[in-house]
């Protein structure tokens, strides 16, 4: 059950105070950036490898985030014609850190009892690519991504464990960030409070995503023209 303080989300970057750096660490080329057009701060990472760029959270890898929600959602982009590595340290039931990595640079699916290395492939121009399952560089053209993995599914799904809670991130280059968030509910983008409402989208767990998290999406526009949405 979510603890009250991670009800209905959890806006991590607001919570941990990723800016201040104090509970959260930073290496190599790391930048706070104001983007005009995601109307607030992004975080910049980028370098020439993995290892040498990245943002960490919890600082210390031997604490713990302790997030309960089923859902993480990473609100970021890809640098064009870059690669980009992320990774998610879960805990499963039985107390076993297991790691969940996607990156650009996989070319297929791996697994062991401790990893899972999940390819991914950028949207954009390159659908004709993603169809046929291609990863490679970003395209020059990557889009503002809404990333959500059902972390207990993916557990259950690959390896027959049971989630527990989600232990720490590492975001290495090359990407932009706009914000990390846990929850127990389906945000679905583009959905008005209203359309949930007349829809009874509640009754499944969907909810309209918070505001605070939301993608702007300009007047006359649809989200979906603008961003992806992909759902492991």
């Amino acid at each position: 059950v979510l603890a009250a303080w991670q009800r209905p989300y959890l806006n991590i970057f607001k919570h941990f105070r990723v800016e201040e750096w104090k509970r959260s660490a930073k290496e190599g080329d790391v930048a706070a950036l104001t983007d005009t057009r995601m109307k607030g701060t992004i975080y910049r990472i980028r370098g020439s490898n993995p290892a040498s760029s990245y943002l960490q959270l919890p600082r210390a890898g031997t604490q713990s985030l302790g997030l309960t929600g089923r859902y993480l959602y990473v609100l970021f982009r890809p640098l064009p014609r870059k690669h980009f590595l992320v990774h998610l340290d879960v805990t499963t039931e039985e107390n076993q850190v297991v790691r969940i990595s996607f990156s650009n640079l996989f070319k297929e699916f791996k697994s062991s009892a401790t990893w899972l290395q999940f390819p991914f492939v950028c949207g954009a121009a390159s659908e004709g690519m993603a169809r046929r399952g291609v990863p490679g560089a970003a395209p020059a053209d990557a889009r503002w991504t809404c990333l959500v993995l059902d972390l207990p599914s993916i557990l259950a799904l690959y390896l027959a464990r049971s989630y527990s809670h989600l232990r720490g991130v590492k975001l290495c280059c090359n990407l932009l960030v706009k914000n990390l968030c846990t929850s127990d509910l389906l945000f679905e983008p583009g959905v008005t409070l209203v359309r949930a409402r007349l829809g009874d989208l509640s009754c499944r767990g969907v909810a309209p995503m918070p505001r605070e998290l939301a993608f702007p999406v300009p007047k006359g526009e649809k989200w979906h023209d603008l961003y992806d949405y992909i759902r492991y």
